[in-house]
Protein backbone atom coordinates (compact mmCIF):
# COMPACT_ATOMS: atom_id res chain seq x y z
CA UNK A 1 0.00 0.00 0.00
CA UNK A 2 0.99 3.50 -0.85
CA UNK A 3 0.01 7.02 0.28
CA UNK A 4 -0.50 8.79 -2.64
CA UNK A 5 -1.91 12.38 -3.28
CA UNK A 6 -3.34 13.31 -6.09
CA UNK A 7 -3.29 17.17 -7.32
CA UNK A 8 -6.15 17.44 -9.22
CA UNK A 9 -8.39 14.75 -8.63
CA UNK A 10 -11.85 15.88 -8.73
CA UNK A 11 -11.44 16.29 -12.41
CA UNK A 12 -11.92 15.07 -15.91
CA UNK A 13 -8.85 12.39 -15.06
CA UNK A 14 -8.55 12.14 -11.22
CA UNK A 15 -12.33 10.48 -10.70
CA UNK A 16 -11.64 7.45 -11.92
CA UNK A 17 -8.05 7.42 -11.29
CA UNK A 18 -9.03 7.88 -7.58
CA UNK A 19 -11.74 5.07 -7.49
CA UNK A 20 -8.70 2.57 -9.48
CA UNK A 21 -6.02 3.73 -6.40
CA UNK A 22 -8.41 2.86 -3.62
CA UNK A 23 -9.34 -0.37 -5.07
CA UNK A 24 -6.22 -1.76 -5.30
CA UNK A 25 -5.62 -0.84 -1.94
CA UNK A 26 -3.60 3.09 -1.63
CA UNK A 27 -4.35 5.36 0.99
CA UNK A 28 -5.48 8.23 -1.51
CA UNK A 29 -5.97 11.95 -0.81
CA UNK A 30 -7.54 14.40 -3.46
CA UNK A 31 -6.44 18.00 -3.06
CA UNK A 32 -7.96 20.03 -5.58
CA UNK A 33 -9.39 23.81 -5.56
CA UNK A 34 -12.90 22.97 -7.17
CA UNK A 35 -12.17 25.62 -9.90
CA UNK A 36 -15.16 23.62 -12.44
CA UNK A 37 -16.99 22.06 -9.25
CA UNK A 38 -20.06 23.28 -6.88
CA UNK A 39 -19.27 20.61 -4.71
CA UNK A 40 -17.19 17.28 -4.34
CA UNK A 41 -18.65 14.09 -2.85
CA UNK A 42 -16.61 11.49 -3.60
CA UNK A 43 -15.68 8.73 -0.31
CA UNK A 44 -12.44 9.84 -0.25
CA UNK A 45 -9.58 12.04 2.09
CA UNK A 46 -9.79 15.45 0.04
CA UNK A 47 -8.61 19.14 1.02
CA UNK A 48 -9.57 21.99 -0.67
CA UNK A 49 -6.45 24.49 -2.13
CA UNK A 50 -4.59 25.46 -5.20
CA UNK A 51 -1.41 24.74 -6.10
CA UNK A 52 -0.34 28.08 -6.14
CA UNK A 53 -0.86 28.42 -2.14
CA UNK A 54 2.64 27.17 -1.48
CA UNK A 55 2.45 27.68 1.93
CA UNK A 56 -0.60 25.31 2.27
CA UNK A 57 0.62 22.92 -0.38
CA UNK A 58 3.99 22.94 1.15
CA UNK A 59 2.63 21.61 4.11
CA UNK A 60 0.57 18.86 2.66
CA UNK A 61 3.71 17.18 0.73
CA UNK A 62 5.35 17.49 4.46
CA UNK A 63 2.55 14.37 5.13
CA UNK A 64 4.85 11.89 4.13
CA UNK A 65 3.75 10.70 1.19
CA UNK A 66 4.90 8.35 -0.95
CA UNK A 67 3.75 9.75 -4.74
CA UNK A 68 2.52 12.52 -6.10
CA UNK A 69 0.33 12.29 -8.90
CA UNK A 70 -0.06 15.54 -10.51
CA UNK A 71 -3.03 16.02 -12.40
CA UNK A 72 -3.70 19.90 -11.53
CA UNK A 73 -3.33 22.14 -14.73
CA UNK A 74 -4.61 24.60 -16.82
CA UNK A 75 -5.61 22.06 -19.86
CA UNK A 76 -5.88 22.82 -23.65
CA UNK A 77 -4.63 25.35 -25.67
CA UNK A 78 -7.56 27.78 -25.74
CA UNK A 79 -7.81 27.84 -22.04
CA UNK A 80 -4.12 28.56 -21.29
CA UNK A 81 -4.48 31.20 -23.75
CA UNK A 82 -7.11 33.42 -21.65
CA UNK A 83 -4.62 34.08 -18.82
CA UNK A 84 -1.19 33.62 -19.33
CA UNK A 85 0.49 34.22 -16.25
CA UNK A 86 -1.76 32.10 -14.82
CA UNK A 87 -0.82 29.53 -16.92
CA UNK A 88 2.40 29.67 -16.61
CA UNK A 89 2.05 29.71 -12.86
CA UNK A 90 -0.13 27.09 -12.54
CA UNK A 91 1.69 24.68 -15.16
CA UNK A 92 5.22 25.48 -14.92
CA UNK A 93 6.18 27.10 -11.39
CA UNK A 94 3.87 25.34 -8.91
CA UNK A 95 5.45 22.33 -10.71
CA UNK A 96 8.80 23.99 -9.73
CA UNK A 97 7.56 24.54 -6.36
CA UNK A 98 6.54 20.74 -6.25
CA UNK A 99 9.87 19.32 -7.65
CA UNK A 100 12.17 21.33 -4.57
CA UNK A 101 9.79 20.83 -1.72
CA UNK A 102 9.63 16.82 -2.60
CA UNK A 103 11.93 14.20 -2.66
CA UNK A 104 9.56 10.85 -3.82
CA UNK A 105 8.07 9.64 -6.54
CA UNK A 106 6.50 12.36 -9.01
CA UNK A 107 4.31 10.99 -11.57
CA UNK A 108 3.53 13.92 -14.17
CA UNK A 109 0.77 14.48 -16.69
CA UNK A 110 2.37 15.92 -19.75
CA UNK A 111 1.11 16.43 -23.33
CA UNK A 112 2.11 14.90 -26.98
CA UNK A 113 0.79 18.53 -28.37
CA UNK A 114 4.76 19.06 -26.98
CA UNK A 115 5.93 17.29 -30.57
CA UNK A 116 3.39 19.90 -32.22
CA UNK A 117 3.52 19.15 -35.88
CA UNK A 118 5.47 15.99 -37.91
CA UNK A 119 4.63 13.91 -40.05
CA UNK A 120 6.19 11.08 -38.71
CA UNK A 121 5.25 8.84 -35.82
CA UNK A 122 7.19 10.10 -32.94
CA UNK A 123 8.74 8.62 -30.04
CA UNK A 124 10.06 9.98 -26.67
CA UNK A 125 13.01 11.04 -28.42
CA UNK A 126 11.48 12.97 -31.36
CA UNK A 127 12.61 16.76 -31.24
CA UNK A 128 9.69 18.95 -29.40
CA UNK A 129 8.36 21.93 -31.29
CA UNK A 130 5.47 23.15 -29.12
CA UNK A 131 3.27 25.18 -30.72
CA UNK A 132 1.01 26.80 -28.11
CA UNK A 133 1.35 27.95 -24.52
CA UNK A 134 -0.25 24.98 -22.82
CA UNK A 135 2.94 22.97 -24.31
CA UNK A 136 5.39 25.28 -23.78
CA UNK A 137 3.83 24.99 -20.01
CA UNK A 138 4.15 21.45 -20.20
CA UNK A 139 7.58 21.07 -22.14
CA UNK A 140 9.25 23.74 -19.31
CA UNK A 141 7.85 21.08 -16.82
CA UNK A 142 9.25 18.38 -18.27
CA UNK A 143 12.41 20.26 -18.21
CA UNK A 144 12.57 20.95 -14.77
CA UNK A 145 11.53 17.81 -13.04
CA UNK A 146 14.41 15.88 -15.26
CA UNK A 147 16.82 17.76 -14.14
CA UNK A 148 15.97 18.22 -10.70
CA UNK A 149 14.87 14.50 -9.30
CA UNK A 150 15.67 10.76 -10.55
CA UNK A 151 12.24 9.23 -9.37
CA UNK A 152 9.78 10.37 -11.91
CA UNK A 153 7.34 9.25 -14.36
CA UNK A 154 5.98 11.57 -17.20
CA UNK A 155 3.38 10.22 -19.10
CA UNK A 156 2.62 12.45 -22.56
CA UNK A 157 -0.47 11.54 -23.07
CA UNK A 158 -2.86 11.47 -26.37
CA UNK A 159 -6.31 13.35 -26.88
CA UNK A 160 -8.74 11.83 -24.45
CA UNK A 161 -12.18 10.75 -24.65
CA UNK A 162 -14.92 9.02 -23.30
CA UNK A 163 -16.11 9.57 -19.95
CA UNK A 164 -14.18 8.25 -16.34
CA UNK A 165 -16.15 7.93 -13.42
CA UNK A 166 -19.60 8.28 -12.44
CA UNK A 167 -18.92 11.85 -10.05
CA UNK A 168 -16.70 13.48 -11.51
CA UNK A 169 -17.11 16.17 -14.32
CA UNK A 170 -17.60 15.47 -17.74
CA UNK A 171 -15.84 17.34 -20.97
CA UNK A 172 -17.38 17.97 -23.72
CA UNK A 173 -14.54 20.16 -25.75
CA UNK A 174 -12.22 17.11 -27.03
CA UNK A 175 -12.48 15.77 -30.23
CA UNK A 176 -14.53 12.67 -30.31
CA UNK A 177 -16.53 13.97 -27.18
CA UNK A 178 -17.41 16.91 -29.37
CA UNK A 179 -18.46 15.05 -32.67
CA UNK A 180 -20.03 12.12 -30.63
CA UNK A 181 -22.40 14.59 -28.92
CA UNK A 182 -23.57 16.13 -32.52
CA UNK A 183 -23.87 13.15 -33.37
CA UNK A 184 -26.19 12.70 -30.75
CA UNK A 185 -28.29 15.58 -31.47
CA UNK A 186 -28.51 15.15 -34.74
CA UNK A 187 -26.15 18.01 -36.09
CA UNK A 188 -24.43 17.40 -39.15
CA UNK A 189 -20.43 16.90 -38.29
CA UNK A 190 -18.17 19.18 -39.39
CA UNK A 191 -14.74 18.52 -40.15
CA UNK A 192 -12.32 21.59 -40.78
CA UNK A 193 -9.18 19.31 -43.25
CA UNK A 194 -9.73 15.94 -41.78
CA UNK A 195 -6.29 14.86 -42.98
CA UNK A 196 -4.52 15.85 -39.08
CA UNK A 197 -3.56 13.20 -36.95
CA UNK A 198 -4.02 12.63 -33.47
CA UNK A 199 -3.18 10.10 -31.13
CA UNK A 200 -6.05 9.08 -28.75
CA UNK A 201 -6.65 7.73 -25.20
CA UNK A 202 -9.31 6.72 -23.17
CA UNK A 203 -9.67 8.63 -20.13
CA UNK A 204 -10.04 5.54 -17.98
CA UNK A 205 -6.96 4.73 -19.39
CA UNK A 206 -4.39 7.05 -17.85
CA UNK A 207 -5.75 5.91 -14.81
CA UNK A 208 -4.89 2.38 -15.36
CA UNK A 209 -1.46 3.82 -16.63
CA UNK A 210 -0.71 5.71 -13.48
CA UNK A 211 -1.80 2.66 -11.45
CA UNK A 212 0.40 0.13 -13.59
CA UNK A 213 3.38 2.86 -13.36
CA UNK A 214 2.89 2.67 -9.62
CA UNK A 215 2.92 -0.93 -8.93
CA UNK A 216 5.93 -1.74 -10.65
CA UNK A 217 7.88 1.72 -9.96
CA UNK A 218 7.99 2.84 -13.65
CA UNK A 219 10.31 5.95 -14.63
CA UNK A 220 10.99 8.11 -17.23
CA UNK A 221 8.85 9.63 -20.10
CA UNK A 222 6.73 7.66 -21.99
CA UNK A 223 4.14 8.46 -24.84
CA UNK A 224 0.40 7.42 -23.71
CA UNK A 225 -1.91 6.66 -26.21
CA UNK A 226 -4.28 3.85 -27.90
CA UNK A 227 -4.47 4.44 -31.39
CA UNK A 228 -3.53 7.27 -33.74
CA UNK A 229 -6.54 8.47 -36.56
CA UNK A 230 -6.76 10.86 -38.49
CA UNK A 231 -9.61 13.48 -37.52
CA UNK A 232 -11.76 12.50 -40.81
CA UNK A 233 -11.50 9.14 -39.54
CA UNK A 234 -12.99 9.63 -36.32
CA UNK A 235 -16.12 11.45 -37.98
CA UNK A 236 -16.50 8.41 -40.18
CA UNK A 237 -15.97 5.99 -37.32
CA UNK A 238 -18.63 8.33 -34.70
CA UNK A 239 -21.71 8.01 -37.78
CA UNK A 240 -21.02 4.21 -38.59
CA UNK A 241 -21.86 3.90 -34.85
CA UNK A 242 -25.17 6.17 -35.38
CA UNK A 243 -25.55 4.03 -38.39
CA UNK A 244 -25.71 7.45 -40.85
CA UNK A 245 -24.24 7.76 -44.13
CA UNK A 246 -21.96 9.99 -45.10
CA UNK A 247 -24.05 12.83 -45.82
CA UNK A 248 -24.14 13.65 -42.56
CA UNK A 249 -20.34 15.05 -43.01
CA UNK A 250 -19.49 18.21 -44.01
CA UNK A 251 -15.63 18.62 -44.79
CA UNK A 252 -14.13 22.19 -45.28
CA UNK A 253 -10.64 22.09 -46.88
CA UNK A 254 -9.63 25.43 -45.45
CA UNK A 255 -6.64 25.73 -42.90
CA UNK A 256 -7.80 24.26 -39.85
CA UNK A 257 -7.05 26.95 -37.05
CA UNK A 258 -5.63 24.05 -34.73
CA UNK A 259 -1.89 23.29 -36.58
CA UNK A 260 -1.09 20.77 -34.55
CA UNK A 261 -0.41 17.15 -36.56
CA UNK A 262 1.19 14.52 -34.81
CA UNK A 263 1.80 10.27 -34.56
CA UNK A 264 2.70 8.71 -31.37
CA UNK A 265 4.72 5.36 -30.86
CA UNK A 266 3.47 3.99 -27.45
CA UNK A 267 5.73 1.04 -27.98
CA UNK A 268 7.75 2.24 -24.66
CA UNK A 269 5.24 2.11 -22.68
CA UNK A 270 3.65 -1.29 -24.21
CA UNK A 271 7.19 -3.19 -23.77
CA UNK A 272 6.44 -2.89 -20.22
CA UNK A 273 3.59 -4.84 -19.80
CA UNK A 274 0.81 -2.25 -20.07
CA UNK A 275 -1.80 -2.22 -22.74
CA UNK A 276 -4.80 0.09 -22.58
CA UNK A 277 -8.38 -1.26 -21.91
CA UNK A 278 -10.80 0.90 -23.61
CA UNK A 279 -11.39 1.62 -27.98
CA UNK A 280 -12.62 4.06 -29.31
CA UNK A 281 -16.01 2.52 -29.92
CA UNK A 282 -16.15 2.33 -25.85
CA UNK A 283 -16.39 5.80 -25.52
CA UNK A 284 -18.57 7.06 -28.55
CA UNK A 285 -21.38 4.87 -26.62
CA UNK A 286 -20.31 6.53 -23.63
CA UNK A 287 -20.94 9.89 -24.83
CA UNK A 288 -24.13 9.00 -27.04
CA UNK A 289 -25.81 7.29 -24.35
CA UNK A 290 -25.67 10.56 -21.95
CA UNK A 291 -26.72 12.61 -24.79
CA UNK A 292 -29.53 10.48 -26.18
CA UNK A 293 -30.82 9.82 -22.44
CA UNK A 294 -30.95 13.55 -21.92
CA UNK A 295 -29.04 12.92 -18.83
CA UNK A 296 -27.41 16.16 -19.43
CA UNK A 297 -29.22 19.41 -19.53
CA UNK A 298 -27.56 21.61 -21.60
CA UNK A 299 -24.20 20.48 -23.54
CA UNK A 300 -23.42 23.91 -24.43
CA UNK A 301 -22.91 25.04 -20.58
CA UNK A 302 -19.58 26.46 -20.30
CA UNK A 303 -18.64 24.01 -17.57
CA UNK A 304 -18.41 21.02 -20.16
CA UNK A 305 -15.34 22.91 -22.30
CA UNK A 306 -11.86 24.25 -20.45
CA UNK A 307 -11.08 27.18 -22.97
CA UNK A 308 -15.34 28.54 -22.88
CA UNK A 309 -14.70 28.14 -18.90
CA UNK A 310 -11.92 29.83 -18.99
CA UNK A 311 -12.38 32.68 -20.75
CA UNK A 312 -15.57 33.75 -19.48
CA UNK A 313 -13.93 33.52 -15.68
CA UNK A 314 -11.40 35.76 -16.80
CA UNK A 315 -13.03 38.39 -19.28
Amino acid sequence: MKKILITGGAGYIGGYLTDILIKTGHDVTVYDNLFFETRYLKDVNFIHGSICDYKKINKILNLDFDVVVWLAAIVGDGACSANPDLTLNTNFEAVKNLVNNFNKKVIFMSTCSVYGHSNEELNENSEKKPLSLYAKSKVLSEDYIISSINDYCIFRLGTLFGIGDQLSRIRLDLVVNILTTKAALGEKLKVFGGSQWRPLLHVRDVAHAVNFSIKNDVKGIYNLSYKNYKIIELAESILDSFNENKKSLEITEHLFEDSRNYRVSSTKMHSLGWEPKYKLIDGIKQIKKVIEENRIKNTNDIIYSNANYMKEFYK
